[in-house]
């Protein structure tokens, strides 16, 4: 898989143009065409671009080109039709001043402690106000890299650690750590039910894929039936009347993977909003916390340049902290 292909991979692409008008440099002399527009265009991804070569708005010298095969040798214009105009959509994204919990950064890299309810990446009904609009006001450089250098991401409403690339090297790196499986995601999450005295963790290794009906939603889908193999490692690290804290570990990153994971269990995250499937414990602090409890709160990589082994945590979020110090106080109460 190529970086474009995985990047890509983190959200469907769709939209509209805006007309645009480039010329092919000699240094890009020889290359297919999605792959030149890929590298003159870099705000737009690879998926779009060829969505848009599919569908006939792009000229070269004036002439309708649709193959992305098509060799380019230098000197030619490409244009991208008006499509859809002010679609939000088809336009770059631009930068905003939103505040950034950075815990680390170099040329390199850029580690983030995400906080609940921002989106990673601009996506329907959330075309501004972003992740990736307050990296691109932070480090404008980041513009000109895929994702503004995102290479892995986290649902609007969990907090925690993700690492951004400064560099097309730096990305291109990370990228292989994840499809190596190097890179090291700790989640922390509060899941209803008391896993079993018995079991001090496990693993859960069921394909995930687009819910069959739900299309919102994901789903454990057998890998005949298009599931991507998906496997959730889980470690017990404190038990309550009504709940339990248990460490995730993910080996793969599948779209929404702990949560339908934990749901596979037969201990959904609390406070989900998708998956709880209307499972009510007659906890009120359940019933009160607003997001699913989970926070990425251990990340462990290479560094891209020197390859030394380097490692962040993050401390619970203020509601998440909260609600453990009340289930503890709950238990003491007990116990007393």
């Amino acid at each position: 898989m190529s970086l474009h292909e995985l990047v890509d991979g983190l959200e469907e692409d769709g939209g509209g143009i805006v007309g645009t008008r480039v010329q092919v440099s000699p240094e890009h002399a020889g290359l297919r065409l999605d792959q030149a527009l890929a590298r003159l265009l870099p705000q737009h991804s690879r998926s779009r671009l060829q969505g848009w070569l599919r569908e006939g708005h792009v000229r070269i010298d004036g002439r309708v080109v649709t193959d992305a095969k098509h060799k380019v040798w230098g000197g030619e214009c490409i244009e991208l039709e008006d499509g859809l105009g002010a679609d939000p959509r088809g336009l770059p994204a631009v930068a905003e001043s939103i505040p950034l919990r950075i815990v680390h950064e170099d040329e390199e890299i850029l580690v983030v402690d995400k906080p609940a309810g921002l989106v990673v990446h601009p996506g329907s009904g959330n075309w501004q106000g972003t992740l990736l609009n307050a990296l691109l006001h932070h480090a404008p450089a980041l513009a000109a890299i895929p994702r503004a250098g995102i290479v892995h991401r986290l649902d609007k409403e969990t907090s925690g650690l993700l690492v951004v690339a400064k560099t097309l090297e730096a990305q291109t790196d990370l990228v292989r750590q994840l499809q190596a499986r190097s890179v090291r995601r700790h989640y922390l999450a509060l899941v209803h039910g008391v896993v079993a005295a018995e079991r001090t963790g496990g693993t859960v290794d069921a394909p995930i894929g687009r819910h069959p009906t739900q299309r919102t939603r994901m789903a454990v889908v057998p890998l005949e039936r298009h599931g991507k193999e998906a496997r959730t490692h889980y470690l017990v690290r404190e038990r309550f009347a009504a709940a339990t804290l248990l460490e995730c570990r993910l080996e793969t990153g599948r779209t929404h993977q702990i949560r339908v994971h934990m749901m596979e269990l037969g201990h959904p995250l609390v406070g989900d909003p998708v998956y709880l499937r209307g499972k009510r414990s007659g906890q009120p602090l359940f019933s009160a916390f607003p997001r699913q409890a989970l926070h990425a709160w251990r990340l462990a990589l290479r560094h891209p340049r020197t390859q030394l082994e380097m490692s962040w945590e993050a401390p619970l979020p203020e509601d998440f902290a909260a609600l453990l110090g009340a289930l503890r106080a709950q238990n003491d109460d007990r116990e007393a």
